[in-house]
C-alpha cells in the first residue's frame, strides 16, 4: 500500500511539473546580471532579455547585482526557486572564480545550463607609440626588452589579467602589468600612453581602433571573427594555440524542469540566429556561439580547467 501510495504521489508530481512547464511563463521572468550596467555582459543580456520578452509574451527585468567578480549575483539565482523564473547571465568570471574565490555556492551542480549565447573575443591593442604593428613584432620587442613593456588589467584575476598573462605563458615573454580598478581604468591608461598594451573586450575596444586612438594587433578567437574578418588571430600571427575569448550564456538554478530549460533554449537560438541579431552583434564584435544545454555545461567545465591551469601556474589568490 506504501508503495501505491508513494507511486500515486510521484506520478502526481510528474504532471504539475509538465502542467507548470506547459503554461510557462505565467508572470514576469528576472534576469540576473551579476555585473554593473553598461559593460559588455549588461549589453548582451538585455539584448537577450528584450528579445525574450516579445517572444515570450512576458517581461524578462534586468537586473544587475554586481560585486566580487560577479559571486554575489550568482548566489542570488543558486539560492533561488527552480521554478523558471528566475535567470542568470554569465561571463567568463564564472568559471573563474572557482580557482579564484571560496565560492558560497557550487559552478556545476548548483546550476542548470540552458543555452551558450555568444563569445566575445578579447583583442590585443597597443597605444600607437609602441614600435609594433603586429604579434611578431610585439614578441620580438617584449623579448628585447623583458618586463619592460607594461599592460593595463583591471586586477587580479580580471579577465584581462589571465588573457595577457597566458600570452605571456605562451610567447614565452614577460609583459609587465599594471593593475587598475576594473577594465574600464585599464583601457583609459592605455589610452593614455600611460600602459602600452591591454586585452580589451571587443565592445570596448571597437570604437577606438577605428578611430585610430589604439592599434590592434590580433583577436583572440579560435578564428576570424566575422565582426573584423581582417584582423588575424593571435594564434595565427605568432602563438598558435592562443585564444582567450568571453563566454556569455545563460543559466537557472538546478533542478529547474527539463520542459522549462529547453524551451528557454528554443527561445534564445530563434532570437539569436535571426538576422537582426546576427547584424546587431557584429555591430559590437561578439560572434554568436549557441549549444544545447548538455553543450554549455561541458564548455563551463572545460573553461574552468583551463583557466584554473594558468591560474594555479601564476599562483594566484584572491582573499
Amino acid at each position: 500500500m506504501k508503495k501505491m501510495t508513494f507511486a500515486f504521489a510521484a506520478a502526481i508530481a510528474c504532471v504539475a511539473v509538465t502542467s507548470a512547464a506547459q503554461t510557462y511563463p505565467v508572470r514576469p521572468l528576472r534576469m540576473v546580471v551579476p555585473f554593473a550596467p553598461g559593460g559588455g555582459t549588461d549589453v548582451i543580456a538585455r539584448y537577450v532579455a528584450q528579445g525574450i520578452t516579445e517572444s515570450l509574451g512576458r517581461q524578462v527585468v534586468v537586473d544587475n547585482r554586481a560585486g566580487a567578480n560577479g559571486v554575489i549575483g550568482t548566489e542570488i539565482v543558486a539560492r533561488a526557486p527552480a521554478d523558471g523564473y528566475t535567470l542568470l547571465f554569465v561571463s567568463s568570471p564564472h568559471s573563474v572564480n572557482p580557482s579564484l574565490y571560496k565560492l558560497p555556492y557550487d559552478t556545476l551542480r548548483d546550476f542548470a545550463p540552458i543555452s551558450l549565447v555568444a563569445l566575445s573575443p578579447y583583442v590585443l591593442v597597443v597605444h600607437p607609440s609602441l614600435a609594433a604593428r603586429n604579434v611578431k613584432e610585439l614578441i620580438a620587442l617584449a623579448k628585447a626588452k623583458p618586463d619592460q613593456i607594461s599592460y593595463g588589467s583591471g586586477g587580479t584575476g580580471s579577465s584581462a589579467h589571465l588573457a595577457a598573462e597566458l600570452f605571456n605563458q605562451m610567447a614565452g615573454v614577460k609583459l609587465r602589468e599594471i593593475p587598475y580598478k576594473g577594465a574600464g581604468p585599464a583601457l583609459l591608461a592605455t589610452l593614455s600612453g600611460e600602459s602600452a598594451a591591454v586585452f580589451g573586450n571587443a565592445l570596448t575596444v571597437k570604437p577606438h581602433i577605428e578611430s585610430g586612438r589604439l592599434r590592434a594587433l590580433g583577436i583572440a578567437s579560435a578564428k576570424r571573427s566575422p565582426s573584423a574578418p581582417q584582423l588575424p588571430t593571435i594564434a595565427e600571427a605568432g602563438v598558435p594555440g592562443y585564444r582567450a575569448e568571453a563566454v556569455l550564456g545563460m543559466l537557472a538554478p538546478a533542478r529547474t524542469p527539463r520542459a522549462i530549460i529547453d524551451r528557454l533554449n528554443t527561445e534564445v537560438h530563434k532570437l539569436m540566429r535571426t538576422p537582426a541579431a546576427i547584424e546587431a552583434m557584429n555591430r559590437v564584435g561578439v560572434d554568436i556561439e549557441l549549444s544545447t544545454p548538455g553543450e554549455f555545461g561541458r564548455l563551463i567545465e572545460s573553461e574552468m580547467q583551463r583557466w584554473g591551469k594558468v591560474i594555479r601556474t601564476l599562483g594566484l589568490k584572491v582573499q
